[in-house]
């Protein structure tokens, strides 16, 4: 019923669209025949058809069937389409019309699957049709009512489109449906003959035994009571021809499925039969049962049954035979045999001869044998034949073994085998290989079977062999057997048996026990291939989820190998596993897996590659165990599966040996080395032999246990390798196999030999690089790199010098990391110009991290990358321990020592200074948690806002010069970041004066068109304080109208009226890159960086050169910028380029290096504090716990001393930028001699070349604040590798400024073991080149040593001399302080004053003074002196020369300069002359003050003051002109300085000036007036030049 209902359900719908697409009878008619039509049919397959076409289908039918003519069955085989046919079918459909009849569904669907056809969906109703005379049908009905029963069928089939195949299927059924037909309408005739011949057998022939004859009459009874299907019977007649008996059909007696050959003829089968067969035919036996040639095209398939009945002639010899074909039915064969006719007596008298008591075990189990035997068997077998079979089985009983049972049919047309073998043994592939068997054995044309599978230990299986009788076979069962029982041997019994030879039965045992194996698998793998396996799933068990194994078959060739692979817990997919074999060289050809079960546990699942290489592997052992070491370690991600891979079997190689190669690969890809990785590795496994020496190279400068002389090993193996670069005749090959070998000789140091804890290599490489030594990489060269190589993650250190010290960021640039990496290196070493170390720059990229949406997950990979990032660089730095260096184990090292390394944090890594420290403790590094600055317990530059202060000291100076004072003025502002960053947050909490009108970072865009300045810093202020906070935090009320904070995700952005007036803009819609770069372009007071990217460059350049793909849809040109200053608190904000194109716009910017380099003071300042405190703790004055509680104590005068670097280096900056062009040729030449020294590549630097020097020159335009800002730093790196290389830093004097760098409590406190800091050297050269260049410049030093040919020691020594000797800290001191007091432009006027001395003073001592005195002993003589002397000004002077002091006084007080600065300001030009008048008192023994009058009233008489004021206006267009006016003026103030030696000499005892001054023009008045003369001549006439002012040079030095 639930069948019928779902059904019924089922077809409602086809039922309903009857009654929609028809009308009245014709729908009633299509509803009563879809019902009756789906009556019988599943209802599953009533739901997988649409109701269209299940109504299609029906009505076609209906249409069809209208008109039949009964006898004749009617068929279509079509492919239905909806626009041919109304309706659809993916199948072949068939239908049949056909007079109702058995066999019909069974008898189709036979043929169908003969033809190969697989069945669909089959419908077949029953149906009683009434039909007109012409055969239209006139009603249906359900079979049971009246009328003519017809059989419609409805068949789908696989589809067919070949005509040709649908009319094979066609012209098929019609033959079958012909067959049935004949079948059905002769089966009463064909009963009725044999009942004839039943009738005929009561009149026994002569010569045929009576039982025998009455037995077969029961028999043929037997039959007709149901046993047997009729479906042919022909009459033959017997005849003899010329001596040969002949087989004829008896015309007209064929019925069913032998109605043909109506007109007789000869039997065939008959003649092709030997002759001995044919002579069967005569014996005098009545009855033959046998199997027929032919299969059966009605019921059921197989072969037919064959009846044949002969027929006697009078005198009792065989005339004919009666043959009856068709079908044992199914109570045929379930009948017992011991009450069947014919079967009952051969049975009995089996068993009757076999002897067994009655009731016994035997008897009984024979009894059973003989029940079971084959029916068809048992009817056509002798007794004989039976007899010794069914013994035979009984004696097989339960023993598990194969036994073959032969019988020929007695025409020889097919081999009868019974086989029996244990069950377990038994499945479909072992009955083939038996029919395999017998087939080959036997000479069989084909093959057949019946199984029988009980409970029994035995199966069998019951196998026809067709044979031609014409072949003659001495079949031997025992040989048959043997092959069999070889053939269907079990794998589990051969694998048993090697089990136990190997390890014993109990393994035995416990392998079967632990794993399953698949038929599968056991029909592939043989028992010793199965017994290897186990061995490798054993280790699997213990945890190791791969394993491979390497081997070559007897059969294959020199480049085909075998690889297993096996895996627990999972397949390995081909997607993943053909790459591998492709990058190790070799193509997988064929797979076979295998899903091997373990109790308890995963399954294992095997893949056996067929693989090939791409050359000969001749020795496969020799690469065996490398090559499955790479394998296991590709799968377990020790090693990238790339093509270097290749080398494992190319070159032998270990997979270690590889990495190392690898490594150097990866390293040339960030070099900027043109080949691609597949490249470098196809080219390496092209050259095996060199790439044996390259690996045997890299193993002899650095295996630790080599033995022998590294050097002469070195020598041999690059002259070898050189050797045989001279047979490369590829270029491109050539370049890349030198520079590997350039590599491995420039590379220092490795880790390579270095162990973990569990003695294993380490997960990474690293390799120390000696950049100087590698050909063409990028410039500028660092001194050292180190490059740490690992699947997960590769990173580059990038050190300036041995002493250096910055940032290691987290790249997301892994195609170029190097060149970030480097850009930041070389900004980093303007940038640490500053502080102790040069610049280094270190970053990482993630190679195999999880989806950064993973935060934690990623968070942590890259934490635990950057941790092997330092392991890397330091197990490879040198340890300090008690003062000594303590090389790294296991590191052969090729340069001196190097035990300083410090690191930062960077972008990425602004947290992760305590795990940097924490690797620094694993390692016992010499500089514990001063290693990465800002730990815990170190300076936390946000806190203490480091940064954002120091860029903010460049903002206010920028501010000043302009006339502003950020502090007290408001102004607007722009931006890059939020409140939640460290510059940006700090620094827009710097003034509360600040208006920032817009701003955004990667997540939002901030606007506030019209901000109140207080509302606006307070709610800032608010954000800042927040642990974590973005723009959509800012409270909406606190925005102006107008403003609003918007995601950058949005595809447009309104912008107001009040936006649009603010950013200078008219549109009111933009995209969320084109508000941002209006907001760049804002015409704003300042735009501040604070966020991470380059966001400006020069129009001259691609976005591409900015090397931030990220920003380039919002990126900006310089000459864009509508600001007034640019503030860069972030770093790389700006491209150098960019910077110069808006400096040269009129913006004012100085570089990311200047601005930001407070956050790298700091750190120094914190790394050489902890150094020097960690000398105390060893020395136990003080505890951890005491430190970290001092270093908080000192913090805010660590940012004083930061902040002075800060102020110092922009003021100096904006006093060159006053000077302008005026220095354009002293800076040239400073470049120039940069670049002859190797020290400077100006187009790196983006400074400009000679030519456009000169261009500018000619516009009267400087440097920009940019590059002099780069010029700046070189100055200071070269002079501060000046100072530690010589001996100046060592003088008492100059050691003093130690202290000074060092916070008051650690001098105060830890004073005495300042001496002892390691970079003691270093600080004070630090400190004394920042001081000296942030106060006269970056070309001072030069333009000294070009002037006098003195060292740079030199000029730092006389430097510290003037400096010390007139006081010029307080003089300074005292300038700075006048910062918003007097214009800014007036500050540079007054700095630059004071630097004309320092400059004059500087030459004098250079040139008067070259004598290595200490310099404390200098000092001494000269500053009692000028403090006497400028004590006694301006009384001291001439009175010319005092009027113009006291005017340059008034001047002075008058531009808001307090009294008493300006007084030491108008005395800076009259001090010089102490020094000469120093040095005259000193040489004569004469008070200083009486020579320093003499000095004076001589320069006053003389008027000398208008000589060199006439000198100081000599033009100095070009550098000659320059050195010209110098040298006058040198001559000048010698000559002054030789007429007053002259004038002291002259006076004998004489004390008083004016009398000493009045005895010498007394003596040289003539000479006196001849001067005076010519002087007032010359004061009359023209302006005066270089010749004119020697000649009177010369007239003064005849007074001498």
């Amino acid at each position: 019923m639930p069948a019928a209902r779902s059904a019924d359900s089922r077809l409602a719908p086809v039922l309903d669209l009857a009654a929609r697409r028809l009308k009245g009878a014709a729908a009633e008619e299509a509803r009563d025949f879809i019902a009756l039509y789906y009556d019988q049919v599943d209802p599953e397959d009533l739901g997988r058809r649409t109701p269209d076409d299940l109504f299609g289908a029906a009505l076609a039918h209906l249409a069809f069937a209208r008109q039949f003519v009964p006898g004749t069955p009617k068929l279509r085989v079509s492919n239905p389409r909806a626009e041919e046919h109304g309706w659809a079918s993916p199948h072949t459909v068939i239908e049949i019309v056909n007079d109702d009849m058995p066999f019909l569904v069974d008898s189709v669907t036979m043929e169908l699957a003969r033809q190969g056809c697989g069945v669909h969906l089959l419908v077949h109703p029953l149906a009683r049709t009434r039909r007109d005379a012409e055969g239209r049908l006139e009603a249906f009905a359900p079979a049971g009512a009246s009328g003519a029963g017809e059989s419609w069928i409805h068949v789908e089939i696989d589809r067919e489109a070949d005509p040709a195949r649908l009319r094979a299927i066609a012209e098929g059924l019609q033959a079958v449906l012909g067959d049935v037909r004949a079948a059905v309408e002769d089966w009463p005739a064909m009963r009725e003959r044999m009942q004839d011949a039943a009738k005929d057998l009561a009149r026994v022939p002569k010569g045929v035994d009576k039982a025998e004859a009455a037995e077969v009459r029961e028999f043929l009874a037997w039959v007709l009571d149901n046993h047997f299907t009729f479906l042919g019977y022909r009459d033959y007649q017997l005849s003899s021809v010329g001596g040969e008996d002949l087989l004829r059909i008896v015309a007209g007696t064929g019925l069913g499925v032998l109605r043909e050959p109506r007109l007789g003829g000869v039997s065939a089968s008959f003649s092709e039969l030997p002759p001995r067969l044919r002579a069967l035919a005569r014996e005098p036996r009545p009855l033959v049962l046998t199997k027929a040639n032919a299969r059966a095209t009605v019921h059921r398939p197989g072969y037919l049954d064959y009846i044949g009945l002969k027929r006697f002639d009078a005198a009792g010899r065989v005339a004919g035979e009666r043959r009856f074909v068709g079908l044992y039915t199914t109570s045929a064969y379930q009948a017992d045999a011991s009450l069947v006719p014919l079967l009952r007596t051969k049975v009995a008298r089996v068993i009757e001869r076999a002897g067994f008591p009655p009731g016994s075990h035997g008897h009984k189990n024979l009894v059973s044998v003989l029940q079971d035997y084959p029916r068809d068997e048992l009817f056509q077998v002798e007794e004989e034949t039976l007899l010794a079979n069914a013994l035979g089985v009984l004696r097989l009983g339960d023993r598990r073994r194969t036994r073959v049972l032969l019988r020929r049919d007695v025409y020889g047309r097919f081999w009868s085998c019974l086989v029996y073998l244990p069950r377990d043994n038994y499945n479909t592939d072992v009955r083939l290989k038996i029919q395999s068997v017998l087939l080959a054995h036997l000479k069989g044309a084909s093959a057949e079977y019946n199984l029988q599978l009980t409970d029994a230990v035995l199966a069998r299986i019951h196998v026809l062999v067709r044979t031609h009788p014409r072949d003659e076979v001495e079949a031997d069962p025992r040989a048959i057997e043997a092959e069999i029982a070889r053939a269907t041997r079990r794998w589990e019994d051969d694998l048993r048996e090697r089990l136990a030879a190997a390890g014993g039965e109990d393994r035995a045992i416990a392998a079967f026990r632990a794993y399953a194996f698949p038929a599968a698998y056991r029909d592939t793998v043989d028992a010793p291939l199965a017994e290897r396996d186990i061995a490798v799933l054993d280790r699997l068990a213990a945890g190791e989820p791969h394993a491979v194994t390497l081997y070559r078959p007897v059969e294959s060739d020199a480049r085909s190998l075998r690889l297993r692979v096996y895996r627990a817990g999972a397949r390995v997919p081909l997607s993943g596993s053909l790459p591998i074999l492709e990058n190790m060289g070799l193509e997988a050809l064929e797979e076979q897996s295998w899903e091997i079960g373990r109790a308890g546990s995963t399954p294992v699942f095997i893949h056996d590659f067929g693989v090939r290489g791409q050359r000969d592997i001749p020795d496969v052992e020799a690469v065996k165990a490398v090559a499955e070491e790479t394998l296991l370690r590709v799968a377990r991600g020790e090693i990238e599966n790339d093509a270097f891979n290749r080398l494992t079997l190319a070159a032998a190689l270990a997979p270690d040996d590889v990495v190392v190669l690898r490594a150097y690969a990866r390293y040339l890809k960030q070099a900027g080395f043109p080949f691609s990785h597949a490249y470098l590795a196809q080219t390496l496994a092209a050259h095996p032999e060199l790439v044996g020496r390259l690996v045997a190279l890299f193993r002899a400068r650095f295996d630790p246990a080599f033995a022998g002389d590294r050097a002469a090993e070195e020598k041999k193996l690059v002259e070898e390798a050189r050797q045989l670069l001279n047979n490369v005749s590829n270029l491109d090959e050539d370049r890349i196999l030198r520079r590997f070998l350039a590599l491995v000789r420039a590379t220092l140091r490795t880790n390579h030999w270095v162990r973990d804890a569990a003695g294993a290599r380490k997960a990474f490489l690293s390799l120390k690089i000696e950049s100087a030594r590698v050909p063409d990489l990028p410039e500028p060269r660092p001194m050292f790199e180190v490059f740490v190589y690992s699947p997960r993650f590769e990173a580059i250190h990038l050190r300036g010098g041995k002493v250096a010290r910055g940032g290691l960021r987290w790249s997301d640039r892994p195609e170029d990391f190097r060149t970030e990496i480097l850009g930041l290196m070389k900004a980093q070493m303007v940038k640490n110009a500053v502080i102790v170390p040069v610049g280094s720059k270190g970053g990482f990229v993630l190679k195999a991290a999880p989806p950064a949406s993973d935060r934690e997950a990623f968070l942590a990979e890259g934490v635990a990358c950057y941790r092997n990032f330092l392991r890397g660089l330091l197990d490879l730095t040198d340890n300090l321990v008690a003062g000594q260096v303590v090389p790294p184990k296991d590191v052969v090292r090729h340069d001196p020592d190097d035990p300083y390394l410090v690191v930062a944090a960077d972008k990425g890594t602004a947290a992760f200074s305590d795990y940097a420290n924490g690797v620094s403790a694993e390692y016992g590094f010499w500089l514990g948690d001063a290693f990465a600055s800002g730990g815990s317990a170190g300076y936390d530059h946000k806190k203490m806002g480091i940064t954002a202060r120091g860029a903010w000291e460049s903002v206010k100076r920028h501010f000043r010069e302009m006339g502003v004072d950020t502090q007290s003025q408001d102004f607007t502002v722009v931006g890059v970041g939020d409140m939640s960053g460290d510059v940006f947050g700090n620094g827009m909490l710097l003034s509360r004066h600040i208006r920032l009108l817009a701003a955004f970072d990667h997540r939002h865009i901030f606007l506030d068109p019209d901000p109140d300045a207080a509302t606006s810093f307070a709610e800032r202020e608010r954000l800042f304080a927040l642990s974590r906070s973005s723009w959509e935090d800012y409270d909406p009320k606190k925005i102006s109208k107008g403003g609003g904070v918007f995601p950058r995700t949005a595809k447009a952005i309104p912008v107001s009226a009040p936006v649009q007036a603010a950013l200078g803009i008219a549109e009111a819609h933009l995209t969320p890159a084109e508000l941002m770069k209006a907001i760049l372009k804002a015409p704003v007071d300042l735009l501040y960086n604070g966020g991470i990217g380059t966001y400006v460059k020069a129009a001259s350049q691609s976005h591409a050169d900015a090397g931030d793909r990220a920003n380039d849809a919002i990126r900006v040109n310089g000459a864009e910028l509508r600001c007034k200053v640019v503030g860069e608190g972030g770093n790389l904000g700006l491209t150098q380029l960019g910077r110069v194109e808006y400096a040269q716009a009129g913006g004012r910017v100085c570089t990311d290096a200047i601005d930001n380099s407070g956050g790298v003071d700091c750190s120094d300042h914190e790394v050489n504090i902890k150094i020097l405190l960690g000398l105390a703790e060893q020395d136990g004055e003080l505890t951890r716990k005491q430190r970290d509680k001092l270093l908080a104590e000192m913090t805010e005068e660590v940012g004083r001393l930061v902040l002075v670097d800060n102020y110092q280096q922009t003021q100096s900056l904006a006093v060159s930028g006053v000077r302008g062009e005026k220095l354009l040729d002293a800076q040239a030449a400073f470049m120039r001699a940069l670049e002859k020294a190797g020290r400077l590549n100006r187009a790196v630097e983006f400074l400009p070349a000679d030519d456009e020097v000169a261009e500018r020159r000619a516009a009267r335009r400087g440097l920009t604040a940019p590059e002099r800002a780069v010029l700046l730093a070189y100055s200071k790196m070269v002079l501060f590798d000046d100072l530690v290389k010589g001996t100046l830093i060592d003088d008492d004097y100059v050691g003093g400024t130690l202290a000074a760098y060092f916070p008051r409590p650690l001098r105060e406190r830890h004073g005495a073991l300042m001496p002892r800091h390691p970079l003691k050297r270093e600080i004070v050269a630090t400190v004394v080149a920042n001081a000296m260049i942030n106060r006269t410049g970056s070309v001072f030093v030069h333009r000294m040593q070009e002037e006098t040919g003195a060292s740079a020691e030199e000029v730092v020594r006389a430097f510290i001399l003037v400096r010390d000797v007139y006081g010029f800290e307080t003089l300074w001191s005292d300038i700075d302080a006048l910062d918003n007091r007097v214009p800014a432009a007036l500050q540079s006027e007054l700095l630059i004053e004071a630097g004309r001395l320092v400059l004059r003073a500087t030459l004098w001592f250079l040139r008067r003074r070259r004598e290595k005195l200490p310099i404390a002993q200098v000092l001494a003589i000269f500053q009692p002196s000028v403090k006497a002397f400028a004590r006694g000004l301006p009384g001291l002077l001439a009175a010319p020369d005092r009027a113009s002091w006291e005017g340059a006084v008034a001047r002075l007080e008058g531009q808001g300069v307090p009294a008493d600065l300006a007084r030491r300001l108008a005395s800076l030009d009259a001090l010089y002359g102490v020094l000469d008048a120093t040095e005259v008192a000193v040489a004569e023994s004469r008070p200083v003050e009486s020579v320093a009058t003499l000095y004076f009233a001589l320069a006053g008489d003389l008027e000398l003051r208008w000589v060199a004021e006439r000198i100081g206006a000599l033009p100095t267009d070009t550098p000659w002109q320059a050195l010209a006016r110098n040298a006058l003026r040198d001559d000048l103030a010698a000559q002054q300085r030789a007429l007053t030696a002259a004038v002291v000499k002259l006076a004998g005892d004489e004390k008083d000036p004016a009398a000493q001054l009045a005895r010498w023009k007394e003596r040289y008045g003539q000479p006196i007036a001849r001067l005076v003369a010519m002087r007032d001549e010359l004061r009359r006439g023209a302006p005066l030049d270089l010749a004119v002012l020697s000649v009177l040079l010369r007239e003064l030095r005849s007074l001498a």
